[in-house]
């Protein structure tokens, strides 16, 4: 039913905005950027920005996309299996994925599972290493993930289809239009991701069993300008997914995860003059799961839901020239049931205050602050503070520093096997340095960082396969990371490459040992040629080994790993798109897994096609 309601209203959105594409009025070539927080307040950390083109050439879930580019590393329960990240040695919950300026990390598991997310639904996806709960909140203490809707205003209508298919009759599907006038913007899409993943294991006369899934999601968004002050936007996606966990053994019995997520945001933009703005933002977020511990029983044992109203308003005045004043007013309230869950509502408020005063041309700072009241915590007073200056025409260094935090979640304290009531919130202190160097078309960028967490949450095991989380009394994190982007064009032809090497150090201070499912090494690189109508690129990615258990025991490791990917396509049309490609995966047949006893697929081939129009 509920997947009825939403395809109804693809329709009557799709045949609204083609009446809207075929209005006569100005072309205006608008386009409206949902998280301005992130453009204008970030300037003293590292954001990487990947592009549609980048997008379109890795794998349709989050997790494929931001192993290959970024210092990133998936804990992945086989090929479209839960994902868990670690950026920059901290746990899956530490790192927000923020969706429009709206924090979205599941109130049930504290994070979001990336193989859940299709990034065919997103204009862009951008990466910004360290804190950031001036900003957005609990749970932004490794970095954040930003997925991006953008609405376009001026004389427009776009269609766009990719077909993906590969090895184990895995299908991706996705499409998606957009129509625009100077007053009206809308577009709707969709995503289907499937896959039996009966893959055989590399090197061995066994097949990956029960690791099926599928994700299908449904995405919308229509924005109208009343006039020159005041803008209206809303934004909704859908997904609905269901993964089977692999078996490790022919005698393992099969289970299942299910779960179905909403997310909902209303935009409404006032600036009644060039240096006053505000917007106020009203999300409604829900997230439901079911849990099968036998597929062949039709009863779950255990389930999970949470509805969220999320309340914030952003005041910004330009005080000076060059300097800008935020303040951010938030609200959220969290209801939860499910098993185990005993205290199911949560309410929190924050207050934010934002200053960034470009000095100079090349001298410039940023100060924030946030206090937060939350309903069964107590929070710390978090603030940011960085600065950049240009030391050479060619040579610019950053410095930043920032307090963050994490409450625990429903399934922290109740989970109805292991939960913990007794934990308390995280906290953690960042340093962080950058020197960027740029000639020409190339850009170097080496960071140094170092992080304290108090009181981390850790999930470990107890008592068989029970796990429980706990507080780590302390954790120190110290890591390095080098990136470098080179892009060069001489007449049809075209060469871009971009690198990265991340070293990361996570330790617990009592024992000194690196925290398990930490890599100290990983590297990724992806190179491309592009000459008229024709293109080819390669990836690659190292992972050096992880520990296992928290003892360091040599005999509990996950060896490290090389993967590369290499593609062709070619595009037909002379305007629009009309492209079709090979992929092949895991060129060299790696013999690997990310999680212990999980083993990946070898090498397999994509076909693709892409209509663009």
């Amino acid at each position: 039913m509920v997947l009825h309601k939403y395809f109804i209203s693809a329709f009557f959105i799709f045949f609204v905005s083609v009446a809207i594409a075929q209005e006569a009025s100005i072309a205006l070539n608008e386009v409206v950027i949902t998280d301005t927080h992130l453009r204008d307040f970030t300037e003293t950390q590292t954001v990487v920005h990947l592009s549609d083109t980048v997008i379109r050439r890795n794998g349709h879930l989050l997790t494929s996309l931001l192993e290959f580019n970024s210092g990133i590393y998936m804990k992945e329960h086989g090929v479209g299996g839960v994902s868990s990240p670690s950026f920059r040695g901290t746990s899956s919950q530490q790192t927000a994925v923020v969706w429009n300026g709206i924090n979205i990390n599941s109130q049930l598991l504290g994070q979001t599972d990336f193989n859940t997310v299709s990034t065919r639904s997103f204009e862009s996806i951008d990466i910004k290493a360290g804190g950031g709960s001036v900003l957005y909140g609990s749970g932004a203490i490794g970095g954040t993930v930003h997925l991006n809707n953008s609405l376009q205003f001026g004389e427009s209508f776009k269609n766009d289809l990719q077909i993906f298919y590969g090895a184990n009759n895995s299908l991706s599907t996705a499409y998606s239009f957009k129509a625009a006038s100077a007053k009206w913007s809308a577009s709707a899409g969709f995503n289907r991701n499937s896959s039996d993943n009966d893959y055989k294991f590399v090197g061995k006369d066994q097949r990956n069993t029960n690791g099926q899934y599928f994700n299908t999601s449904f995405d919308a968004a229509v924005g109208y300008k009343f006039n020159r002050k005041h803008q209206l936007e809303f934004f909704s996606q859908m997904s609905d997914g269901e993964r089977h966990f692999a078996i490790t053994s022919p005698f393992s019995i099969r289970t299942k995860y299910q779960d179905f997520n909403t997310r909902n945001l209303l935009n409404w933009t006032f600036k009644p003059s060039t240096k006053v703005s505000s917007k106020l933002r009203l999300a409604y977020i829900t997230e439901e799961y079911h849990y099968f511990d036998d597929i062949t029983v039709d009863d779950f044992t255990s389930s999970g839901e949470v509805k969220s109203v999320i309340a914030k308003y952003d005041f910004s005045i330009q005080l000076l020239a060059k300097a800008k004043l935020n303040t951010i007013l938030d609200y959220s309230n969290n209801s939860g049931i499910g098993s185990g869950i005993k205290k199911n509502t949560r309410e929190t408020a924050g207050v934010s205050v934002l200053w960034k005063h470009n000095v100079a041309e090349k001298f410039g700072y940023e100060i924030g602050l946030r206090k937060e009241a939350a309903s069964d915590f107590e929070s710390p007073l978090l603030f940011s503070a960085g600065t950049y200056y240009d030391v050479l025409s060619f040579y610019r260094v950053k410095i930043n520093a920032s307090k963050n935090y994490r409450i625990p979640t429903f399934n922290d304290l109740y989970w109805q096997e292991g939960g913990n009531p007794d934990l308390k919130p995280e906290n953690a202190l960042q340093g962080e340095l950058i020197n960027i160097l740029s000639a020409g078309p190339i850009t170097f960028t080496a960071t140094g960082y170092l992080t304290k967490v108090k009181d981390m949450i850790r999930w470990l095991p107890t008592n068989g396969s029970v796990w429980s989380p706990f507080n780590t009394d302390r954790v120190t994190i110290m890591g390095a990371e080098a990136a470098v982007d080179f892009g060069k064009k001489i007449g049809n032809h075209s060469v871009n490459f971009r690198g990265g090497y991340s070293y990361t150090s996570s330790k617990d201070d009592a024992t000194k040992k690196q925290l398990f499912y930490v890599p100290y090494h990983k590297l990724t690189g992806s190179a491309d040629y592009n000459y008229k109508k024709f293109s080819a690129y390669y990836q690659f990615m190292f992972t050096g080994m992880v520990f296992t258990t928290s003892d360091e025991n040599p005999q509990n490791v996950i060896a490290d790993y090389n993967l590369s990917n290499i593609g062709i396509d070619y595009n037909f049309s002379q305007n629009n798109t009309f492209k079709i490609g090979l992929k092949l995966n895991n060129a060299w047949n790696e013999k690997y897994n990310s999680l212990d006893q999980r083993p990946m697929p070898g090498r397999n081939l994509t076909f693709y096609l892409n209509l663009n129009y």
